[in-house]
């Protein structure tokens, strides 16, 4: 510990050496009680100086040597008495910035008083403090000294960085969020910015503190806002919210807008905190997800609807065939079933378009080269379109293949000429495009239902009358037709929407009144050649042969029509409507059993679970599924597995026959 007792120090401070010879020199009688009030103020003034709470240094100010160190500042410092005592200032590290040079005490010397703020002074240990270091000349006895205060502030400047750190961090959270703060004053001024908001209205300075109503709003507004949420907060010092149209650079912005109250030590609101989150693209993708609900919706019940309907429409194809086939000679009765299989087509075409939509029609994908394909295709969408409008062509080079139903390709093309026809009305032009597209993660960024990666783009446009936002919003509803009555079922779109979600792609449409329209259709690219889907072409129907069929189906009037169908083309035919019966006549007869033909929806057990069963009694039995959609028990969204055949439901005798034949291996 330092020795901070004056009668125990080897030596005495100048101050008390001047005094004593002060006293003797004036040693008379009458200086006595003079003489005992210096000794009292002496004391007095030793005993501040010794119990000081901040530290007391005494400097000569004419050498810059140390004259006496208070106990505080000894402790504070850990050196003694006699370290310091009759030292030079400068000579001592410990006083550091002072100790640097002489030229602070010539300073000092000249102005008679220096402050720091923030000086560091070293301890004895090596340790570091902070202190604010006041200095002054006085006279003392005609003998000038300087009397430095010096505080210890460490810990203060600890709390001060401590606060500052912790502003600096909240500072940095709000400055990296993505929405934006403000804090406004009981009179509506503006007081502070976060980064987003700066990014936002780059213009508003908050060292003017404008008014918050005319800084957010372009034109500035003369009066509040309705509604303003900070106004109802600084009413209740509740927190209030509101969704809000704010103007900005590039156009009007939907925002939530939430203010907080900034309460006083006396529980009054002092200030308004407002967040401002702009919600346009959310309340955008909501919308989205609503109407896909509504899609998917929609689509649940075209696909149930569709299953019943094509069960019906099978009856009415099946038994229409039958009779033709009875009819000789020819007659007026075969012109009315002729007009009854027209009419039964016509719907089965409408039912497709149905589980198109609903993305429950079975596919069979291949690799193929889109611009073979389309080119293929060409002659036919010209007739399709009339020859008063033009069609170009402009394929892209390089495509990457596709992987897609052919069919579903020539559906495609066919509903969107079709609509353009009808756009363009008598002359025009019908381009179609292809391209190779690749999107990055940047782009799919701002545009949340992209996936980046390589696409195909077909691009179909024409110059007919276009489209207002009202019509395009609708577009893909299912049964929404601008179309007169009789002219279209509101099915075309919908349909194209149907086929390019179950193949994974996107479309998009871009369409203003009397400005055209262009849709575009990014289809994912396949890392494989491409291969032309093969073509069976037969003048007329196989015979059998001798081989025997198991047909089980639960509706008991298509499964009569399926035995005499085959029948007819010679197959021996086995039936049975329930899973119990397939089973039992499977066991009996397996060995003669060649095919199994088995709807794929059906009480107790699907199609799949009745095949998979079967096979354990013979391993290379040949299936057949059938059904009028497949709810996935065969496919995979939609897509058949590799090896699996299917016919769909209503299907005429001829398409039956082959399809067999063609399974059975038969020449």
């Amino acid at each position: 510990m330092p020795d901070t007792n004056m009668e125990n120090r080897p030596g005495r401070s100048r101050l008390e050496l001047n005094r004593q010879i002060s006293l003797r020199e004036e040693n008379l009688p009458e200086k006595k009680t003079a003489e005992d009030a210096l000794l009292a103020s002496e004391k007095r003034y030793r005993r501040l100086f010794e119990s000081a709470k901040d530290g007391i240094l005494i400097l000569d100010a004419d050498t810059g040597k140390i004259a006496d160190v208070n106990p505080f500042l000894l402790e504070l410092l850990g050196y003694s008495y006699d370290a310091l005592y009759g030292q030079h200032i400068w000579e001592l590290g410990v006083f550091k910035d002072i100790a640097a040079s002489k030229e602070a005490f010539r300073t000092l010397q000249s102005r008679e008083y220096i402050r720091y703020e923030h000086l560091p002074l070293e301890t004895c240990d090596g340790r570091t403090v902070e202190v604010e270091f006041v200095s002054n000349i006085y006279l003392v006895d005609s003998i000038r000294v300087i009397q430095c205060n010096i505080r210890d502030i460490t810990a203060r400047r600890q709390t001060e960085r401590a606060l500052e750190e912790s502003g600096a961090k909240m500072r940095n959270i709000l400055d990296n969020i993505g929405i934006g703060v403000t804090l406004i004053s009981t009179k509506m001024e503006v007081l502070e910015l976060n980064r987003q908001m700066h990014v936002w209205f780059p213009a508003v300075n908050p060292g003017q503190r404008p008014l918050c109503y005319r800084a957010f709003n372009s034109p500035q507004r003369g009066e509040l806002c309705d509604n303003c949420p900070a106004v109802m907060t600084l009413r209740d010092g509740t927190v209030h919210e509101e969704t809000m149209q704010i103007e900005r650079a590039g156009g009007m912005r939907t925002c939530r807008i939430v203010s907080s109250p900034i309460l006083s030590a006396s529980g009054e609101v002092s200030a308004v905190i407002e967040m401002v989150e702009d919600i346009t693209e959310k309340i955008s993708l909501e919308s989205q997800f609503r109407h896909a609900q509504k899609m998917d919706a929609v689509g649940q019940l075209a696909g149930g609807m569709a299953h019943d309907f094509n069960n019906m429409l099978a009856v009415i194809i099946g038994y229409a065939e039958l009779a033709l086939d009875k009819v000789n000679p020819p007659g007026p009765i075969q012109d009315d079933l002729e007009a009854i299989l027209r009419a039964a087509n016509r719907s089965t075409e409408i039912t497709r378009k149905l589980l198109a939509f609903a993305r429950k029609q079975t596919i069979a994908p291949r690799v193929i080269d889109l611009n073979k394909t389309l080119a293929e295709m060409l002659r036919t969408l010209q007739r399709l379109i009339g020859e008063e409008i033009e069609l170009t062509w402009l394929p892209g080079t390089n495509l990457w293949p596709i992987r897609m139903d052919p069919a579903q390709l020539d559906q495609i093309l066919v509903n969107l000429c079709v609509n353009a026809r009808d756009a363009i009305g008598h002359r025009g032009r019908l381009t179609i495009e292809t391209d190779r597209v690749t999107f990055d993660k940047t782009y799919c960024d701002a545009h949340p239902d992209f996936v980046p990666g390589d696409f195909v783009l077909l691009r179909v446009s024409d110059d007919g009358c276009g489209m207002d936002k009202k019509i395009r919003d609708r577009l893909f509803e299912p049964f929404f037709t601008t179309k007169g009555v009789g002219r279209g079922t509101g099915l075309g779109l919908s349909t194209v929407y149907g086929i390019v979600k179950q193949n994974q792609g996107l479309i998009r449409v871009f369409s203003k009144p009397g400005k055209g329209t262009t849709v575009r259709i990014f289809l994912q690219c396949h890392e494989g050649d491409a291969v032309m889907p093969r073509k069976n072409i037969y003048t007329e129907s196989p015979k059998s042969h001798g081989k025997t069929i198991l047909v089980v189906e639960d509706e008991a009037v298509i499964l009569n029509l399926i035995r005499t169908m085959l029948e007819r083309q010679g197959y021996t035919v086995l039936t049975a409507g329930t899973r119990d019966e397939a089973i039992r006549l499977a066991e009996a007869h397996i060995t003669k059993i060649n095919m199994l033909l088995t709807d794929v929806i059906m009480p107790e057990m699907n199609g799949r679970e009745l095949a998979e069963r079967l096979s354990l009694l013979k391993p290379n039995l040949k299936v057949l599924f059938m059904s009028g959609y497949t709810a996935n028990v065969i496919t995979h969204r939609g897509v058949l597995e590799n090896g699996v055949h299917f016919i769909q439901k209503p299907f005429s005798m001829k398409n039956l026959a082959l399809m067999v034949h063609e399974i059975l291996g038969q020449e």
